[in-house]
C-alpha cells in the first residue's frame, strides 16, 4: 500500500480544492438551509464529473468515507458547491 500525506481544503463556495493531481481519500459535508450538492470535477469549474453527493436540508455535518486509495483526479480537484460548506481530505 502506498503511503502519502493527507492534507484538506476547506471552502464555503464552489472553488478550487487542490490545483494537481491526487487522491480524494473523504469528505465532510455541512448542509446549508435547503437541499444542496457538492460535486467534485477533475478539470476545473467546466471539467469531468468525479463525484456527485446530494446534501439534506439543514441536516447536521456528515462525514463521507472513501474506500480503497480514495478517487484519482488526474489534472486537479475542483468542487462545485450548492447550499453546503464542504472540507476535502486528499493525498
Amino acid at each position: 500500500m502506498m503511503q502519502s500525506d493527507v492534507l484538506s481544503t476547506s471552502l464555503a463556495a464552489s472553488g478550487s480544492v487542490y490545483a494537481a493531481r491526487t487522491r480524494v481519500r473523504g469528505i465532510v459535508i455541512s448542509p446549508g438551509a435547503s437541499a444542496g450538492s457538492l460535486t467534485l470535477l477533475d478539470g476545473g469549474s467546466g471539467g469531468t464529473s468525479k463525484m456527485v453527493i446530494n446534501t439534506p436540508a439543514a441536516g447536521q455535518p456528515f462525514n463521507v468515507v472513501i474506500p480503497g486509495e480514495g478517487v484519482l483526479f488526474y489534472t486537479n480537484v475542483y468542487a462545485t458547491l450548492s447550499n453546503a460548506t464542504v472540507t476535502v481530505f486528499y493525498g
